[in-house]
Order: C-alpha cells, then structure tokens, then sequence
C-alpha cells in the first residue's frame, strides 16, 4: 500500500500569514502540517482519472490559523492579483485536507474566490495514515464536537477577514460527505453566511455519534440558503433521510437536488464513485447558487 508522505516544509505564509503571533502552545494539535497526496482510505492509488488544478496565477499553499489553544494548519487559494475575493469556506471529507480538498480550493481561487480549508482533526488526530473508514471514525471523528468545528470555521473566517483578500461580507461554505453535513450545521451557526452548497452531506444521525446533532433536526431553523446535492444510490445517506430533509426545508429558501442512478462521492474524482456528469452538473450548479445568493 502506497505510503503518504508529509510537506515538511515551512507553511506558506505570504500575506495573510500567522507571522507576528505569540508561539503557540501546540500541545493539544496531534496535526501540525497537512498531508500530501490522497489519504490513504481514500483510495490507493488515486485513479488517473484525478484532476490536478494549477496553481499558475494563483497565491495557494498551507497557512496556520489562530484559534484559542492554538493554530491549526489550514489550505488557502486565491488569485494572485485583484480583490479583496468573495469567500468560501470548504469543509472536509472525512478524509481531512488530503489532495481532493486542496484542488477544490484551487478549482475556486481559478473562478475568482479565496477557498480556505481548515484542517478539522488537528486536535484529534491524522487520518491520512488510517487504512479504513471504520478506523477514521472510531479513532478520530468520533472525538471531535460540533463546536469545535464551527469554532474552527468561525476563526477561517476571522483570518481571511484579516488578509486583506477576502471580502468576508461575500461568504459562501460548501462541503463533502462528512463536510457536507457541517455545512448544515455552520449555516444554521453563522447567519453571516450567504449560501452554502453541501455535497451528500450525511443528513441523519452521524454515525460516529448517535445521539449527536442531525442536519434533519436543524434543517428547519436554518435561514441561509443551503444547496443540497445527493445521490439516489448512496449508501451512507438512505433516500428516506433525503425526503426527510426535503420536508424540513420545504419552506425555506434551501433546495435538494437528486442524481439518479449515481452513487456517494461522485464529485470525488479520484475514487471509482466518481460520476463526470453528476459532478459538472453540481460545480455548475453551486456555482450558479452562489451568485444568485451575493457569493459573487
């Protein structure tokens, strides 16, 4: 099994760097750098298929944020002239800030936005390494509160605020299976947002936590405009959860939409779920749902 390997370099800390701060006291964060590569549960090896954005024209690399016990490392990318850039949080899947997550955030600095995605395990510990879903979810995802991860995401914000790149008023949150579930979560926290695109979030009760926090329990409450892109064939995410979520939402201005015949992951382009049509369709789409809603 292919080995991930870590960019032991020092974080790219440009303009909007942590320089300046007070050594922080790192005792609490078992991850310090993101990893390289794809996570090893993920899949290995990554299929050829995998897109690889560029970072030409682009200011892209690792940063550490500030938060209260710490720093956590984060992946920003932004145009490399012009703004300050509408913003948009990306939230994780449950593979941490692997290779995916990272070109997402390239993929977004290409259309004119600063991406920022934190590394929402710091504190926990490093999935990249672990050979199972299972492993990830007992050993690690299962020890980090919601709080937290809107904590985390709140202090994203704070530091792209003070980049002076980001227009922060502009603020969009999109995320991935389990990210895509935070993105329920965080809109119903931060009524600051603009729009979110959540991409086959886990919508009932997360499994690593069975009396945890549903998106279904809180999907009536939520005021910012929430896109949700699912799959009629996932087998995390039953189709009764959908409709359940469908239900919840039907008053406000958040929307579902459904891929038949297509399975979870399928904007994941490294992995065998991957679905081209689905995934073009959902880039286009939260693309479109960002500017109808002042991501823009």
């Amino acid at each position: 099994m292919d080995r991930i390997e870590f960019d032991t370099r020092p974080a790219m800390i440009a303009d909007d760097s942590a320089a300046g701060l007070p050594d922080l006291n790192r005792r609490h964060f078992l991850v310090t750098s993101l990893a390289a590569g794809f996570a090893v549960a993920a899949v290995t090896p990554a299929l050829a298929q995998a897109i690889h954005t560029s970072d030409e024209g682009l200011v892209a690399g690792e940063v550490k944020i500030p938060v209260a016990d710490g720093a956590i490392p984060a992946y920003r990318a932004h145009p490399a002239t012009g703004g300050p850039f509408p913003t948009v949080l990306v939230i994780q899947e449950i593979f941490g800030v692997h290779e995916h997550i990272k070109d997402v955030c390239r993929r977004l600095a290409k259309l004119g936005y600063y991406a920022i995605a934190p590394e929402m395990y710091a504190r926990q510990g490093d999935v990249s390494k672990l050979e199972s879903i299972k492993d990830i979810m007992t050993q690690v995802v299962s020890k980090v509160p919601d709080a937290q991860v809107n904590g985390d995401l709140d202090a994203a914000v704070a530091f792209a605020r003070a980049s002076g790149k980001a227009d922060v008023a502009r603020l969009g949150v999109t995320g991935f299976c389990w990210g895509g579930r935070a993105v329920w979560l965080y809109a119903a926290h931060n009524p600051a947002v603009k729009a979110g695109v959540s991409w086959y979030g886990l919508l009932g009760a997360p499994p690593w936590n069975p009396k945890g926090t549903s998106a279904i329990s809180v999907g009536k409450t939520v005021k910012v405009p929430v896109l949700g892109l699912y799959a009629s064939k996932d087998g995390f995410i039953p189709n009764a959860d959908v409709d359940a979520m469908k239900a919840q939402i039907r008053r406000s201005k958040s929307q579902i939409v459904v891929y038949q015949d297509v399975d979870h992951g399928f904007n994941a382009d490294y992995r065998p779920t991957y679905n081209a049509s689905a995934a073009y369709d959902g880039w286009r789409r939260m693309q479109e749902w960002f500017k109808s809603n002042g991501v823009v």
